[in-house]
């Protein structure tokens, strides 16, 4: 006989949380944020710039740790 399946009651925690993925500029959570971007540094390639939806609305800074790549502009 096929076992029933347990239901769980644990919230399932989306990856981006998980991960612990902020905002370049202001390191807010980017958890929630559908608006949120990630890409690689423009100069370099090898660090991850991660953009919440309000930072890039305002044109906001931000800076490669690895290369000192300022964006945007």
């Amino acid at each position: 006989m096929a076992k029933k399946k347990e239901e769980s009651n644990e919230a399932v925690i989306p990856e981006a949380a998980l991960k612990g993925d902020k905002c370049t500029s202001c390191k807010v959570s980017i958890a929630n944020d559908i608006s949120a971007v990630k890409f690689p540094c423009p100069n370099c390639g090898k660090h991850t710039v991660i953009r919440c939806s309000k930072c890039r609305k305002i044109v906001s800074k931000y800076k490669c740790p690895l290369c000192g790549f300022e964006g945007p502009n």
